[in-house]
């Protein structure tokens, strides 16, 4: 999902530096049937953006989890949720 919203940022004319945007994620696993699955995936990201580009990062976080490949791919069997904190310059 990093690789959708740094893409979704570009997009919108933003480029970041590569130590002004990261992302840390945790998967939790479950015990079905004697069987681990992989449940949810929280995802925490860290944001350093211009103040002007303050409403264009608003929209592009609530829209890059639906244009994700990888987050379409998983929707109907794990949980993705994230959270941004967000440093404006």
């Amino acid at each position: 999902m990093l690789g959708t919203l740094t893409g979704a940022l570009e997009v919108r004319g933003i480029k970041l530096e590569h130590d002004a945007i990261s992302a840390t994620a945790r998967g939790f696993n479950a015990l079905e049937d004697s069987v681990i699955k992989l449940k949810s995936i929280e995802i925490d990201y860290t944001l350093r953006v211009p103040e002007s580009a303050r409403e264009t990062v608003d929209r592009a976080l609530a829209r890059h989890q639906e244009k994700c490949p990888m987050a379409k791919s998983l929707e109907r069997a794990v949980e993705i949720t994230w959270r941004a904190d967000i440093q404006y310059a």
